[in-house]
């Protein structure tokens, strides 16, 4: 996969910004410091954007590794949650190597794309641990078993789902403990609740495209099956095959059957959350993510299932979604020993039982870790589900370089409003694909 490029005024931008405000690791009076930037994948901010230190996973885990290593400091530095900014920034560090140690990012493309700034990691992890934890295979360079490897795959990973309001659908006379079984079943229960009560069925916040991620994933991997996006970017699969194609169609009708609320397409996904716990729709498709507002929130009013796959779905028993976070070294690092080192501090079953017992939005990734810790109820029903699910398909945003992931989440909201069409969408992907992977 090639570097994805960007525009030298963007490069000088953010050049000159992380020359200002990088943090480059130091040794003072025989402290070591290792920097490590994190986007908001493994720390929590308060309003004023100070860091949670009661609430922040990494911060948290870093106080215990200092405690156990007096001799080292682990700097943390908060960086942009917009993934765009944030890769930029990161690219123009470390063409300057004057970045972080390390580096919490997205696992899969995310990470791909600045491979050649990545140490292998091969070696850094014990056989006990490499067996222990799952997700490795999509750390590794081009998804190929022998690639460089290039992160710590951490936590279970987040998986999209359909959250519903429980007074409202029981109001419209549903009854979803068995859950609708495919993609028709779920918008003809949809019409029920506007047929039966004045609520809206689907509360959807689609300006930046990404709820049409979550069902265009879920949907594609029931028609194409697991491995249908990381097949796609090896090009043993087509980006523009027929699968695709039926999942646009299917995730349009949310839009065109007015099953939603009208200004769906102009909400930022900024007020989903907010949204649907004011009450502004029966159905919410998010991912765990949510588990805990929506359990602070609704206490047991609120329901959870998979999305439901089309009918007739060759793959009728698909979850989307996987491992959402890695942790990689710089090649350019100063402080690779002590990097590696806080790395397989945090690989250990009691650090990732602590980021599981913390944000309730991920299992374990570790088989040795307990899942004892998990006590959300939507994460509790969320992991059982994953165990005896037959298949899980991991999303076209996690795979692909960030430069087909900016024009997918663009035709996901003009297809959604019916301004492109689902063929012409899937030609343009399958175009920026072969650009990206050429």
């Amino acid at each position: 996969m090639k570097t994805r490029s960007i525009t030298a005024a963007l490069l000088t931008t953010a050049l000159a910004a992380t020359t200002l405000t990088a943090c480059s690791s130091s040794s003072e009076d025989g402290v070591e410091t290792v920097t490590v930037w994190d986007n908001g994948l493994l720390t929590r901010t308060n309003d004023d954007g100070t860091m949670n230190d009661s609430n922040s996973f990494l911060t948290l885990l870093a106080a215990q590794y200092e405690q156990e290593h007096p001799d080292v400091k682990i700097k943390i530095v908060r960086q942009s949650a917009d993934i765009t900014k944030n890769s930029a920034q990161f690219q123009a560090a470390s063409i300057a190597k004057n970045g972080p140690d390390i580096r919490v990012g997205y696992i899969g493309g995310n990470t791909e794309d600045y491979s050649d700034f990545l140490l292998d990691l091969d070696g850094t992890f014990s056989d006990e641990t490499v067996a222990d934890i799952s997700g490795w295979n999509l750390t590794r360079k081009g998804y190929s078993p022998d690639g460089a490897l290039l992160g710590l795959p951490y936590g279970a990973g987040s998986y999209f789902y359909v959250f519903y309001n429980r007074q409202m659908t029981d109001a419209a006379g549903l009854d979803l403990t068995t859950p609708p079984a495919t993609w028709e079943d779920l918008l003809a229960a949809g019409e029920q609740v506007q047929e039966n009560t004045s609520n809206t069925a689907f509360w959807v916040a689609n300006q930046e495209g990404y709820v049409g991620a979550w069902v265009v994933a879920a949907l594609a991997g029931g028609e194409l099956g697991p491995d249908a996006f990381i097949d796609m970017y090896t090009g043993e699969t087509s980006t523009d095959s027929d699968g695709l194609i039926d999942a646009y169609t299917a995730y349009a009708r949310l839009f065109e059957d007015g099953l939603t609320n009208p200004d769906a397409a102009s909400v930022s996904n900024a007020d989903a959350l907010s949204g649907f716990i004011q009450g502004k729709g029966a159905f919410y498709i998010s991912g765990s993510w949510d588990n805990t507002y929506l359990t602070d929130a609704f206490g047991d009013g609120v329901g959870v299932f998979a999305i439901p796959m089309l009918e007739g779905a060759a793959y009728p028993d698909t979850v989307a979604g996987g491992p959402n976070v890695d942790l990689s070294i710089t090649s350019y690092s100063k402080h690779q020993e002590a990097a590696k080192d806080f790395l397989r501090f945090l690989a250990q079953p009691s650090s990732i039982e602590e980021y599981t017992k913390l944000y309730q939005s991920e299992a374990p990734n570790s088989a040795s870790a307990s899942t004892a810790v998990i006590t959300n109820p939507l994460l509790q029903q969320e992991a059982a589900g994953l165990t005896t699910s037959q298949s899980h398909v991991y999303p076209i945003d996690n795979v692909m370089p960030q430069s087909v992931n900016d024009l997918y989440y663009k035709i996901n909201a003009t297809v959604f409003t019916g301004r492109t069409s689902p063929k012409d969408a899937v030609e343009q992907l399958a175009a920026a694909v072969a650009d990206a992977t050429e």
